[in-house]
Order: C-alpha cells, then sequence, then structure tokens
C-alpha cells in the first residue's frame, strides 16, 4: 500500500468516524476528529454565514441543534486528494432525522472538508455543506434558519 493510498484510507475513516459522532452522540470523540479551530459553511442549510469557530464551539452547536433528534449520517463517493497543507475530501452525504413524535427531515448534501495531519492523525479544518434538496419538516432541526425554498421540498 502507498502513503497516499494509506492517507486516503485514514482520512476516509475519520470522516465516518466524524459521521457516525452525531449518531452516536459522542460529543468527546467528536472532538477528536476536530481541529482546535474550524471554518464552517453551512450556510445552504442554515441561512447563516460561513465563520471560524472553536472545536468546543462547533459541538455544543451541534449537540443543542439535534438534542431530542435520532440521526442518521450516511457518506459516499469519497474523493480525496493531498495537498501540500493537507488533504481536502468531497463527500456525498444523506442526514436523516427523526424527531420524537415521527416527523421527518432528510438532506441530501455534498460536503468539501479540508483536513490537516497531526501526529499520526487526521483532523478536519474546514467543512462547508452543498444541499442538493431536503425532505420533510425542517422545524424539527433547532439549527436550521431560512431555508433556500428551492431546495426544499415535502414529504
Amino acid at each position: 500500500m502507498t502513503n497516499e493510498t494509506s492517507a486516503g484510507w485514514c482520512i476516509q475513516q475519520q470522516l465516518n468516524r466524524f459521521a457516525n459522532c452525531f449518531d452516536l452522540k459522542s460529543w468527546d470523540e467528536m472532538a477528536e476528529c476536530l481541529a482546535e479551530t474550524l471554518y464552517t459553511d453551512y450556510s445552504d442549510l442554515r441561512g447563516t454565514p460561513p465563520e471560524t469557530l472553536s472545536r468546543e464551539r462547533y459541538i455544543a452547536l451541534r449537540r443543542e441543534a439535534l438534542d431530542g433528534l435520532k440521526t442518521h449520517h450516511l457518506y459516499a463517493n469519497h474523493e480525496i486528494t493531498l495537498n501540500q497543507t493537507g488533504a481536502t475530501a468531497r463527500v456525498s452525504a444523506l442526514i436523516q432525522r427523526l424527531s420524537p413524535d415521527g416527523q421527518v427531515l432528510d438532506t441530501h448534501c455534498v460536503y468539501l472538508f479540508e483536513l490537516n495531519q497531526h501526529g499520526t492523525n487526521w483532523v478536519i479544518r474546514a467543512i462547508t455543506q452543498k444541499v442538493l434538496w431536503t425532505q420533510g419538516n425542517p422545524a424539527i432541526h433547532a439549527g436550521i434558519g431560512r431555508q433556500d425554498p428551492s431546495r426544499q421540498t415535502t414529504s
């Protein structure tokens, strides 16, 4: 196995671990996947501008927004590119959310992650989410502000 292949596999594993942390509510473990500060752009889903925030703040916001929801994050189609400063990964995703009263919100999207190698581990330093479409009730997700109506469908 080449170093590039090995790095790509490690990055894919770290991204999958990150996704599973949401579903298992493993917030302490999620911290191990993230750089101390990270750039985020969730403007397609949340209607908020991109921002740079601490790892702790990122996790606190997700924890609060997803409190009470069951989630399932599915990642596929990993395209990983190593570069001089780290790596980028373009990943297709389906995020399923279920409220206690049975309402759903599903988001079909593509993520662009930027990662740095930190010792033997890879950490996420930037996350950009591009929403393809959503289905369901956005009101069940406390983290969603206004949303582009052209990307919203109802079930």
